[in-house]
């Protein structure tokens, strides 16, 4: 029995870290091929395609976070005497965590599905040893826009993202809490950097380069049958989404 038992840790562990390097074995020769050229209008398709769709969610989910972070924070900070910190607290929780971290998880399931099905679909029927015939890199020819797509897109989202959700809270604080406008705006002014913005947006072009790699590795490595495009599908979003908070503590650490 415990033979059995230490036989499947093993083999999960094995297989984990085979996994692992064949996707740093694909992120390689990605970059490889992003190096020699870049297929612009494919870019700005996929820009197009995977970052226009989500300005919807997007914005649903940034505007009903400031809200609900400005109804849990704003009440108990103005029994305290802090209100003149609720749009500093506000801006700066948004800003640097739950502007690109939301973003990122929407996109996990938004975009990096997309990529994955359609990748996944296009291994099935074959197209992927079409281009491989023709003397084409998967790489080159799949991969790469949507890296470069990604890394543009979700930095792009979340600022809009930032900016929507800063409202929300605004919109709670004056009109439902009873704070000024320009105690929220001085807040900002006061207490908030810069960097707090940036800091954000630098970790969501992680993020982008993140759902954009998972996303093509599960469509290229997908099971066969329609059955394995679910699969693949399902594999890329949960991977993304947990990846995207291992990520999200380290860049936390090193950028704050």
């Amino acid at each position: 029995m415990l033979t059995k038992i230490l036989e499947a840790i093993g083999g999960f562990v094995i297989h984990r870290f085979e996994e692992f390097g064949r996707m740093v074995l694909l992120y390689v020769e990605t970059i490889r091929q992003m190096c020699h050229h870049a297929r612009i209008r494919s870019i700005l398709y996929q820009m197009s395609h995977l970052g226009v769709d989500s300005l919807l969610i997007v914005s649903l989910t940034l505007a009903f976070t400031g809200i609900v972070l400005t109804l849990q924070t704003a009440d108990e900070l103005i029994k305290y005497g802090a209100q003149s910190t609720v749009g500093a607290i506000i801006s700066i929780g948004i800003g640097r965590e739950l502007g690109p971290v939301l973003v990122a998880v929407v996109c996990a399931g938004r975009v990096g599905s997309a990529i994955t099905a359609e990748i996944s679909t296009m291994k099935v029927t074959e197209q992927i040893d079409a281009l491989r015939v023709m003397a084409v890199s998967p790489a080159d020819y799949l991969i790469v826009p949507r890296m470069l797509a990604c890394m543009f897109v979700v930095p792009i989202l979340t600022i809009f993202g930032d900016v929507i959700g800063v409202v929300g809270g605004y919109l709670i604080a004056v009109y439902y809490s009873g704070i000024s406008s320009m105690t929220f705006m001085n807040s900002i002014h006061t207490y908030v950097d810069v960097y707090d913005f940036t800091g954000g947006l630098i970790k969501a072009i992680f993020f982008g380069n993140i759902i954009a790699v998972l996303g093509c590795y599960y469509g290229l490595n997908s099971p066969d049958g329609a059955e394995g495009v679910g699969r693949a599908t399902t594999r890329t979003v949960v991977a993304s989404i947990i990846v995207i908070f291992i990520l999200n503590a380290l860049l936390t650490l090193i950028l704050f």
